[in-house]
């Protein structure tokens, strides 16, 4: 974060002896020496720094910070990336907690974090990704489309089909949105079906595309 630093008034020079080395005073100076030293001040304050220059930091050095803290964000996303992409995905999520702590309001971040949470079978702590990315960007179609499916896989199709309604909102041509909100109103009323036949769906769970035939 920059700093506004306040310019301060110039205030006025203390003035100088003509001899500063001196103890004692001269009476009696030459014109021309006077002249000389006045020429000499004059040129000493027409060099000199203005104080309000002294207080600004250098813009430069800032820049050069924030964009190390960039490239270093870069590298870490990249990084855990290319071990997602390889199946290493607790690494990957390592190199992802590191970016985020460089920029934490990164809402791509924040959506490939939970996909991968997804994939490892952690549907809560995808599921607290994805609303992190769905409230830095609320009009990111495919961040709610991400929170639905971590909703799915934590057991709660009404709030996943509410999520997918917010992606389709956004983005009516989402082809995944419709297909994964079809899946959960399936996933909603095989529950009701399973509940009007005494059956309770925490006791009985079943797998999509396990047969329900009884032998």
């Amino acid at each position: 974060m920059k700093l506004a630093w306040k310019k301060n008034k110039k205030r006025p020079l203390a003035t100088v002896s003509k001899y500063p080395n001196l103890p004692f005073d001269h009476k009696n100076d030459n014109p021309s020496n006077q002249n000389d030293t006045a020429d000499g001040e004059l040129n000493k304050e027409q060099h000199h720094e203005p104080l309000s220059a002294q207080n600004e930091p250098s813009v430069s050095e800032e820049e050069e910070e924030e964009a190390d803290v960039t490239k270093l964000f870069n590298s870490f996303q990249s990084q855990g990336t290319k071990l997602a992409e390889d199946g290493k995905y607790r690494e990957a999520l390592g190199k992802w907690e590191s970016a985020l702590m460089l920029m934490p309001k990164s809402a791509v971040l924040h959506e490939q974090k939970a996909q991968v949470l997804i994939e490892i079978g952690d549907a809560w702590n995808a599921i607290k990704a994805a609303i992190r990315a769905t409230e830095l960007e609320p009009s990111w179609a495919e961040a709610w489309v991400t929170l639905g499916r971590a909703q799915l896989n934590f057991g709660e199709p009404d709030s996943a089909v509410q999520s997918f309604d917010k992606a389709l909102a956004i983005k009516p041509d989402s082809e995944e949105a419709r297909d994964d909100r079809h899946t959960a109103m399936n996933l909603m009323k095989r529950r009701k079906q399973l509940h009007s036949s005494g059956l309770s769906p925490t006791r009985n769970r079943y797998a999509v595309g396990d047969s329900t035939d009884r032998t």
